[in-house]
């Protein structure tokens, strides 16, 4: 089968490469290596099965070749990363909506089957735990920039929906909690890299606010399973389903699983929201997926844990770290 990944070259795009050239099919990665990296799929280019093209998405002449020739499409392109939205809001609405939009237009156009990937920050400051893909959402002020992520992305999944209902677009929603794994870098504020980095080099972990507000943490090699069957189920078509771990820790509980599974010698440090994103930053107190109805459509169950998501995290950096000083 032919498959194209928009974003491919990305922390997830790149593992569902990797899977998906190993069930036999034929990879295509658009990625303008805006966030996603060369590296991360490097060793995929000459197997024979692999193409990248180095471009945007919002290059329409070309996506709409890309996306006649694909069989499938996962539209993985995206801003990503807290950090990334506070400091480039423009950015983040323009790039979300209008590469949203092109693929949908032109998958319908051509009836390829697509999975458009939406994430837990819809939920919002929903206090309903855990989340469900049925819950009301509520964000914040138009004003606060970090909102504006969450409903870029509401609105992407509002417009692949209305392709569903309008012409019955064989399209799957999925909303992906906090995935993390090797690959993934602290660049942007991605949490799980950044303390496992800071506490392998023995240096203080910076904790944002009071460190007592929780999230979930999905080994992207479960979630890029996930993503994989629920293309491939027709029942999931026109379905918004979440997909993560479930298994709760507090920011400050990570920052000493961390200390403790690398043996560093760090302290933790505790720095004021506005210090670390500016005034007016917003943040939630947990975020839970409930993943019943992605066991009820796929069989969905998470393998890894989180201390395998740290240990995997190490081991990335440190074969990165010796490959630097080779």
């Amino acid at each position: 089968m032919k498959i194209l990944i928009t974003g491919g070259a990305g922390f997830v795009g790149s593992h569902l490469a990797d899977r998906l050239i190993a069930d036999g099919h034929e990879i295509t990665v658009i990625d303008d290596l805006s966030t996603g990296k060369y590296s991360n799929v490097e060793h995929l280019e000459g197997t024979g099965n692999f193409r990248l093209i180095i471009d945007t998405v919002r290059n329409e002449q070309l996506l709409e070749e890309l996306v006649r020739e694909a069989d499938h499409v996962y539209h993985m392109a995206s801003a990503v990363g807290v950090r990334l939205i506070m400091e480039q809001p423009v950015k983040t609405i323009e790039t979300i909506f209008h590469g949203t939009d092109a693929i949908l237009k032109f998958c319908s156009r051509y009836r390829k089957r697509v999975l458009i990937p939406s994430t837990s920050e819809v939920y919002g400051k929903g206090a309903s735990v855990p989340f469900k893909e049925d819950d009301d959402l509520l964000t914040g002020a138009t004003d606060k920039h970090r909102w504006a992520y969450a409903c870029a992305k509401t609105l992407d999944e509002f417009l692949a929906l209305a392709h569903w209902k309008e012409t019955r677009l064989p399209v799957a929603v999925v909303r992906l909690f906090n995935t993390v794994g090797p690959r993934q870098t602290g660049q942007y504020g991605m949490v799980v890299p950044r303390f496992v980095q800071a506490a392998i080099k023995n240096e203080p972990i910076e904790v944002h606010g009071d460190g007592t507000q929780s999230r979930c943490f999905g080994h992207v090699a479960d979630v890029v399973e996930g993503l994989c069957k629920l293309l491939d189920a027709n029942h999931c078509l026109g379905q918004v389903i979440n997909l993560g771990n479930d298994e709760e820790v507090t920011i400050t509980e990570l920052a000493e699983r961390a200390i403790a599974l690398t043996g560093s010698s760090s302290t933790i440090r505790y720095i004021p929201y506005s210090e670390a994103y500016g005034e007016g930053f917003e943040d939630m107190r947990r975020r839970v997926p409930s993943l019943e109805k992605a066991r009820n459509l796929i069989g969905y169950k998470p393998t890894r844990t989180l201390d395998d998501i740290i240990n995997d995290v190490a081991r990335d950096f440190g074969k990165a770290a010796g490959s630097t000083t080779a």
